[in-house]
């Protein structure tokens, strides 16, 4: 960019100050003065809300010390498809019934391939990128292990994400399930969902997308999309915090055709009645397996209803803005300096992190962190800026890529 262009781009502050969601960055936790400069890791671990510790008191207090054992009677039993079906209207695009909450991401994962696998009769592949995040081809791996199933591999370049193209060649009568992610961990391509789903869905295919960068930063349309099958966590951008249970989503079309795999009595048609076997529950609640963790759900419920109160449209807009000022602010101070912007430039297809490569940055990684400043790394070279709408500011991005430049100044 030359210098009439950065002339013409407006500040830090003035961008602030035009923000019409900068008041809600008050609504989030922020460390004691000089504990952190910039958060750019929004990607990996949202902020908490300040309304989130005493809601944990209040819970502790009341719902847990006072009801005690009856609140399973009077609300936990329903939490997981309750607090599911908010997520689904609010950030997913999808109809109540389709998506329950708990366990791991990889749970979820482990479930829904599986029981994709077990119910696409005479279909023995999977296809999956060799760029996805590492659990699910893992995931993967091993249920192909089970099955004596065979793994496709699609081989994007990771740089600009899973387009249709790459699937042509792949998809065929034997393709069981399709798993991609919507936003790229390493590079933040958002994927046309609409296009590949309904490509893999003409093949006879189930399409699983992982969401897990997506959710609570890009608007979703799970039930338009014709999507099969979804699984995210929420402790990015729902900002549940560490290790809060991930979602599935069942589109309703495939609730009685598939059974999950790990059968536990909360999954059960008839939990307390204590059966000599195993009868599913009907719908939705049959993919869950064990007790719920109704604790860790209440921080998420928090955030998914401050975004409902602003709209995933205008999530979405602040986050194109954000991402927009970082990549500009990244060619004026880092590409100079031999690093290399390898998300994509195209807003469209982007989500709400940008990746920027540069072979030192692992070490830049580690004195940014003392600094306060908070990126993460990913190997092997990528510097991964990721900015959560509600809780980041203009002025936050220009403090923390000005950090970067500093930090790598100083190493080259």
């Amino acid at each position: 960019m030359n210098s009439v262009q950065q002339m013409q781009r407006p500040t830090s502050a003035e961008l602030d100050a035009a923000d019409p969601l900068a008041g809600q960055r008050e609504a989030f936790y922020a460390p004691s003065d000089g504990q952190l400069t910039a958060y750019l890791d929004g990607n990996s671990l949202g902020r908490p809300l300040k309304a989130t510790s005493a809601k944990l008191a209040s819970f502790v207090e009341d719902a847990w010390g006072s009801r005690l054992i009856r609140g399973w009677d009077e609300q936990w039993m329903d939490e997981p498809t309750a607090v599911g079906d908010r997520i689904g209207v609010v950030t997913l695009g999808a109809a109540a019934g389709q998506v329950t909450v708990g366990d791991s991401t990889s749970v979820m994962l482990y479930k829904l391939i599986r029981a994709a696998v077990d119910a696409q009769a005479g279909r023995d592949e999977i296809v999956v990128d060799r760029d996805n995040f590492p659990t699910d081809r893992f995931i993967i791996e091993g249920i192909a292990a089970e099955k004596g199933a065979t793994i496709k591999w699609v081989a994007s370049n990771p740089a600009s994400g899973v387009r249709t193209t790459d699937l042509e060649g792949l998809l065929s009568e034997r393709t069981a399930v399709v798993v991609l992610s919507h936003v790229a961990y390493r590079s933040g391509f958002l994927a046309d969902a609409a296009a590949i789903t309904a490509m893999v869905k003409e093949a006879g295919a189930l399409m699983l997308w992982d969401l897990c960068h997506s959710v609570g930063s890009v608007p979703l349309e799970l039930d338009a999309w014709g999507v099969d099958l979804a699984v995210g966590c929420t402790y990015k951008y729902l900002n549940g915090g560490p290790g809060s249970p991930a979602f599935a989503y069942v589109n309703a079309s495939q609730q009685d055709r598939l059974q999950q795999p790990i059968w536990g009595w909360m999954g059960a048609d008839n939990p307390f009645g204590m059966t000599e076997s195993y009868a599913p529950a009907r719908g939705i609640r049959s993919f869950i397996t064990g007790t719920p963790p109704v604790l860790a759900m209440q921080p998420l419920k928090d955030m998914v209803e401050l975004i409902a109160s602003v709209g995933m449209e205008a999530v979405r807009e602040k986050s194109i803005k954000l991402t927009e000022y970082a990549v500009a602010l990244a060619e004026d101070i880092l590409v100079p300096l031999g690093v290399e912007i390898v998300s994509p430039r195209n807003t469209a297809e982007r989500g709400s992190h940008i990746t920027v490569d540069h072979p030192l940055f692992g070490e830049v990684t580690r004195t940014l962190w003392e600094r306060g400043v908070i990126p993460d790394f990913r190997p092997p070279h990528g510097l991964r800026i990721g900015l959560s709408p509600l809780s980041t500011s203009y002025a936050e991005v220009e403090l923390g890529v000005t950090a970067i430049r500093d930090a790598l100044t100083e190493l080259l």
